[in-house]
């Protein structure tokens, strides 16, 4: 074998000749020899000796302000990136969004990757989460607003609801997903699919169905289910949960969702919409609870009046069956309450999924809830291990799943050392209208210590709300009293999910709410809420005209 490895290695983020010069500095300083920038090309050239790592490599690339991309080996005698006497360089359990960004990321930089997946490939998102219930909740809005639009003089009667076709074509859609953004990916980036029951036998070994896989670096990716209260009465009186409740084929009568966050409101008002009689119940002290009190009062005012019961403050102490129909027994404060149902829907939270990995063998510990432990950096306490997605504890989206398994990938195998970073973290409620958020809530900022002043701005004062006929909703703004930094928004309001993305980036970039106020927005959108609300820290809007500075 040669003393050194000729390489070519893939850096993103070169613009120009002084790119060039910092990317040959960063290569030498770790140990390089012979180094060729092209910037045009988005490559460097070099001798790559024996003893110096790739992580190294990599790392000093990273530190200089760019991306190392994929790495090829020109030299036959030498040794690929990550090659070893192990089975893979990355072996990853599950087979979701968090485990694929991570494949890919892990393939496109040379590496050896296989995924263990004893279900359906695609993970909770594709199947059984995000696109299947959207596609039902934009059924429903469609079957409610036919009867319920505000417009004078378009009368519309909804002749019925044959929930049947809309699961199929629900499914339709799922299986599409699946295939295109899953399935034939595998084939495009070459990694492997096992499929099987991982289960840990050592620091850095898997047994899948009794057979024993190796890998230098291994992540957890197992996701989350649905997670079920110890309800006395609740197994044998039977129930639906977020996967269920999308198959089934008729609208029931009545239900009952046990929850009021996000999951429980979105099925809940879904049923609603297509005429069921539909009973809140959570043990908060209000719905949406995680959400801004204002937003929660809000959305409690438009599911009673489109018809909805809501007790909160209430504990399910006990549900029977009694004539096909189940009978659940609360206490709502101190009074006792029945409340009679076709059907129930449970959406009390998920739990992370790592039963039966053999955790306890590769020396992996888990909290109260069973997630898995990790730092900063997704490790976990196996050097060889990391963890990324729904199995963490993280927050539950799609987008963070994603964000951790690439994440994950550049720690482990890359030689970055790159920390979580939340910031102005997006979260949204598909309800109608939807609930978006991003940032710190007002109670969050001052536990943080910041001092703080907040705005609200009824939708009633956006033109775009007064157009749609449509006056449900507020935006909420929090900022620090300081920097008048924007430090959270809370909306609901129609379009919500795409309305947020500005306070992103607002509350990330350290955007003041004055500068939020200055700029362009444009009219009659949504959107101009957003500069209406930070108006509202020192003006009353009411008091503007059309597209008052």
């Amino acid at each position: 074998m040669t003393d050194s490895r000729y390489s070519v290695l893939e850096v993103r983020g070169m613009t120009c000749d002084d790119c060039a010069a910092h990317v040959t500095s960063a290569l030498e300083r770790a140990g390089a020899k012979d180094v060729s920038v092209a910037w045009q090309d988005g490559e460097a050239k070099f001798s790559w000796p024996l003893e110096i790592p790739e992580a190294a490599l990599r790392a000093e690339v990273s530190s200089a302000g760019y991306q190392p991309g994929f790495l090829r080996v020109l030299d036959d005698s030498s040794k690929l990136p990550g090659d070893s006497e192990a089975d893979y360089d990355l072996l990853v359990i599950g087979a979701g969004s968090a485990a694929f960004a991570a494949a890919i990321k892990a393939t496109e930089a040379g590496y050896r990757v296989a995924l263990v997946e004893q279900g359906t490939l695609g993970g909770t998102c594709v199947n059984v989460g995000c696109v299947p219930s959207k596609a039902l909740l934009r059924a429903g809005e469609a079957a409610w607003s036919t009867e319920h639009h505000p417009f004078q003089g378009v009368k519309a009667i909804l002749e019925s609801v044959n929930l049947a076709k809309v699961v199929t074509q629900k499914d339709q859609l799922v299986n599409t997903l699946r295939q295109v953004k899953y399935a034939d990916l595998v084939e495009d980036y070459g990694f492997t699919v096992i499929d099987g029951h991982a289960r840990f036998s050592g620091e850095s070994t898997v047994e899948v169905d009794g057979k024993r896989i190796t890998a230098l670096k291994i992540l957890i990716a197992t996701g989350a289910s649905p997670s079920i209260p110890p309800i006395p009465g609740l197994g044998e009186s039977g129930y639906l949960t977020s996967t269920t409740a999308l198959e089934l084929e008729a609208v029931p009568d009545s239900i009952a969702v046990i929850g009021a966050n996000a999951i429980g409101l979105e099925l809940g008002q879904f049923f609603l919409h297509l005429g069921s009689k539909v009973t809140f119940i959570d043990v908060a002290d209000r719905i949406a609870p995680f959400e801004e009190p204002e937003i929660s009062e809000a959305m409690r005012q438009l599911l009673t009046s489109q018809g909805a019961t809501i007790y909160t403050s209430a504990n399910v102490t006990a549900i029977a069956l009694a004539d096909e129909r189940r009978v659940i027994h609360l206490n709502v404060g101190t009074e006792a309450q029945d409340v009679v149902v076709d059907e129930i829907l449970v959406a009390t939270g998920r739990r992370p999924n790592t039963e039966d990995l053999g955790l306890a063998e590769a020396g992996i510990q888990t909290d109260a809830r069973g997630a898995i432990e990790v730092d900063d950096q997704l490790r976990t306490t196996n050097r060889n291990v990391y963890a990324a997605g729904d199995v963490t504890g993280a927050p539950q989206f799609v987008y963070v799943s994603a964000y951790e398994g690439a994440l994950a990938v550049d720690n482990a195998l890359l030689g970055t050392v790159r920390a979580i970073d939340f910031r102005g973290l997006p979260k949204v409620t598909f309800t109608s209208p939807q609930l978006a958020s991003a940032g710190l809530t007002e109670s969050q900022a001052r536990e943080a210590g910041f001092e703080v002043v907040t705005s609200i701005l009824p939708i009633d004062a956006i033109p775009r709300a007064l157009v749609n006929h449509d006056t449900a909703g507020l935006f909420k703004l929090v900022a620090e009293v300081k920097t008048g930094k924007l430090l959270g928004a809370s909306i609901m309001a129609d379009g919500a999910a795409e309305v947020i993305q500005s306070a992103v980036l607002a509350i990330k970039y350290g955007i003041s709410i004055e500068d939020l106020a200055s700029t362009f927005h444009p009219y009659l959108t949504m959107a101009e809420g957003l500069k209406l609300a930070a108006q509202t820290f020192t003006r009353d809007v009411h008091k503007l005209s059309c597209c008052a500075a």
